[in-house]
């Protein structure tokens, strides 16, 4: 740790016995990076349930004659999924193609005398997050955030990702025989719309491991909006923020946290802080938040197999055995997590190149994967 300068901390624990192993500088705080996505999936597991399920569908204005024909329109409501979309992961069903199988297979429609319209009203209107000033960021995001996104939240050169999305789900109901007559466009959906079909994501475990395997920061993003959207004030990132900070503080966790990925260097925690999250979240433990902490340990990266760690540390001590979300910014390289269930650790290095903290946070891994038991 002194060659990783005066910007830095660490802290180790043994979750067995609560003793601290190593401390230097644990109550300093740093720059998280994707570290914080241990706060925000962790929350998410413990508000929503791992086996909880994020929905998107399609509300009717109007009624079908005896021939099938819809007169009305069509709303396809985002509920805040990031995998929804024509290339969703392996094994999702949160397809626009599903999407309307379904709707024909509950309705029997042959023809929509209307329009397709996409609602995104479950989140505010801003497409990027607070390291953008909430402007669309392509580099960061890969995408834009909305609560009802097509792939990433593409615009296929349409105004908003909820026309997009709207307009592949008009796409799939042309190519099974049904025309449809209005235009595509985004809206609300109107109070007394009927629900006629809808489809689920993957399951929030699983979500939280698309997310911190990867370190996906739009996921992150998309998840902190639903955080605000469904135990907030808002679907906004600043009410997400703070659905976050609320359950955290009765850990004693109390970072500065204003998004969900860490892209914002305004955040700010301690390698204690980190720490007590892991502590508090161990899945051994007998206690209510058991099943939140073995969903998260199951998201994270694997040493030398697995995400963003595949790559590093294999053929060590450290390989298959510890668990770890790595964060990374511009002069800020940091590594968390837990190795055989047992020890505890956060290494938060701020001003240091990335090859050089790689190489002493791996060592430092070794080194606890190697500890007795």
């Amino acid at each position: 740790m002194r060659r990783a300068g005066s910007a830095s901390g660490a802290y180790v624990v043994d979750l067995t016995t609560g003793q601290v192993l190593y401390s230097i500088h644990p109550t300093t705080p740093r720059i998280p990076a994707s570290v914080e996505k241990l706060y925000t999936t962790s929350t998410v597991l413990a508000r929503f349930g791992p086996t909880t399920r994020l929905s998107t569908s399609v509300l009717g204005v109007g009624s079908a004659d005896d021939k099938g024909v819809w007169k009305g329109n069509l709303y396809v409501h985002g509920g805040g999924d990031p995998t929804f979309g024509t290339d969703s992961p392996p094994g999702s069903q949160a397809t626009p193609t599903t999407l309307a199988s379904t709707l024909l297979a509950a309705t029997g429609i042959t023809r929509v005398d209307g329009s397709v319209i996409g609602d995104e009203t479950l989140f505010d209107s801003l497409r990027g997050v607070p390291s953008s000033g909430y402007l669309a960021d392509p580099v960061d995001l890969a995408g834009e955030l909305s609560a009802l996104a097509d792939d990433r939240g593409r615009l296929g050169g349409l105004s908003s990702p909820a026309v997009f999305a709207a307009s592949q789900v008009a796409k799939a109901l042309r190519a099974s025989g049904v025309a449809v007559t209005g235009r595509t466009t985004a809206g609300p959906t109107p109070k007394g719309a009927r629900l006629l079909a809808a489809v689920q994501s993957p399951d929030l475990a699983t979500i939280v491991a698309l997310t911190d395997q990867p370190s996906d920061n739009l996921y992150a993003e998309t998840l902190l909006k639903d955080l605000g959207a469904y135990f907030g004030s808002a679907g906004s990132s600043a009410a997400g923020a703070a659905v976050v900070r609320a359950w955290l503080a009765p850990l004693g966790i109390r970072p500065h946290l204003v998004d969900g990925s860490g892209l914002s260097d305004t955040d700010r925690t301690s390698p204690e802080q980190v720490v007590t999250l892991l502590r508090d979240l161990n899945p051994t433990a007998a206690d209510p938040l058991a099943p939140v902490g073995a969903a998260l340990m199951a998201a994270l990266p694997v040493a030398g197999r697995s995400g963003t760690l595949v790559d590093r540390m294999r053929k060590t001590a450290a390989a298959g055995r510890c668990e770890a979300k790595t964060g990374t910014l511009s002069g800020v390289s940091n590594l968390a997590g837990v190795c055989d269930g047992r020890y505890a650790f956060a290494f938060l290095m701020n001003q240091i190149s990335d090859a050089k903290a790689h190489a002493l946070q791996d060592a430092m891994t070794e080194a606890i994967a190697a500890l007795p038991g």
